[in-house]
């Protein structure tokens, strides 16, 4: 809020000049025209008007500059209503006694006198005072919701510029992390090598570039957890307990990319690894209208704690930070760790979406 104002204040400032210049211009010739008894106005109209103008220029400053910020945008009523009153009486008298008493020590060649009647003079300022108040507010909404629209456009910007940090730092990761697998099965002098590097190009595919968008559906993040998952069968074919359970009530339910595979990469390096004896990971997905709710729990394979190691807590702080940008005050993430096992839950809400 307060960068809000700044930017406001600064930019309001820098057109005030321009606003009164137009502002004034404009009315000298309005009254000019109202004032003149003919088209062709004289060179007293000229004056008269000048002078009438000046008179009026002082209560419509005092307004705009002082009663407006002080007391309107402050949302003191009654005052502005009160004060805003007897500017407009004290002014329009003034108007009087100017043009009856003092003018004519201005422009001695000149007679003047205060023609117009309480009424008429009263109606025109009022209308001067009255117009600009509805110009001024009408500008200054204007302005705000410029100067708004233009943060939350740079903000925008700022925090994708985030995310695509966060997410050069987690497909590095997960690059790395497949490159030992393909290793693996290399050393081994497997065959199903080539089905492993064709399956791997698919899910890079997915990792370079479905996650450039946005937002992704549903149905392609299930997607991408079941190759990744076939993917890893390659290195630990049956010796891993691996469960994958969806409840998914629309396929189609958009959600950020690469939230969810790195909490399946960090439970595959930590639970499934060696020749450590039930080894497990458990998933479960569930998505109903505007709630989303990912689970999944993995065996600690070596009675280290997960949250010690310096890589993992580096992924899982990316995970916490990505969360807090594109999901800020509707998501909850919640980890649960004992000595058997490291679990994390993740819950989204986009009701308000």
């Amino acid at each position: 809020m307060q960068n809000l104002s700044f930017h406001f204040n600064q930019k309001n400032s820098r057109n005030a000049l321009v606003f009164n210049l137009a502002l004034w211009l404009v009315s000298y010739f309005v009254l000019l025209f109202f004032f003149a008894e003919s088209f062709s106005p004289q060179k007293i109209d000229y004056i008269y008007t000048g002078a009438f103008v000046f008179t009026i220029i002082i209560p419509v400053i005092i307004n705009l500059y002082v009663l407006i910020p002080f007391l309107l945008s402050k949302e003191r009523y009654l005052l502005f209503f009160l004060l805003f009153l007897a500017n407009l009486l004290l002014f329009t008298e003034t108007n009087k006694w100017f043009f009856n008493s003092y003018i004519d020590v201005i422009f001695p060649d000149y007679y003047f006198v205060s023609y117009h009647s309480n009424t008429t003079l009263f109606i025109i300022f009022s209308v001067f005072l009255v117009g600009t108040t509805l110009v001024k507010l009408a500008s200054d909404w204007f302005q705000l919701n410029k100067v708004k629209n233009e943060l939350l456009r740079n903000e925008n910007i700022e925090i994708q510029n985030r995310l695509t940090s966060l997410k050069s730092q987690i497909n590095p990761h997960f690059l790395f992390n497949s490159l030992n697998v393909l290793y693996s099965l290399s050393l081994e002098e497997k065959e199903e090598t080539s089905s492993a590097i064709l399956q791997l190009s698919h899910i890079l595919r997915y990792v370079l570039y479905e996650t450039a968008d946005r937002k992704i559906s549903l149905k392609k993040e299930v997607e991408l957890i079941q190759k990744y998952l076939e993917f890893q069968k390659y290195r630990y074919h049956d010796s891993a307990n691996v469960s994958f359970e969806t409840d998914i009530q629309d396929l189609e339910f958009l959600l950020y990319p690469m939230l969810l595979l790195p909490l399946i990469e960090n439970s595959f390096k930590h639970g499934i690894k060696g020749e450590v004896k039930n080894t497990f990971i458990n998933i479960k997905l569930t998505q109903n209208r505007g709630d989303f709710y990912f689970y999944i729990e993995n065996n600690i394979s070596d009675g280290t704690a997960v949250s010690d190691d310096q890589y993992s807590g580096l992924g899982l702080q990316n995970i916490q930070q990505n969360l807090a940008l594109v999901y800020p005050n509707s998501h909850s993430f919640e980890i649960t760790e004992s000595e058997k096992s490291f679990a994390v839950s993740l819950k989204i809400s986009t009701h308000e979406d």
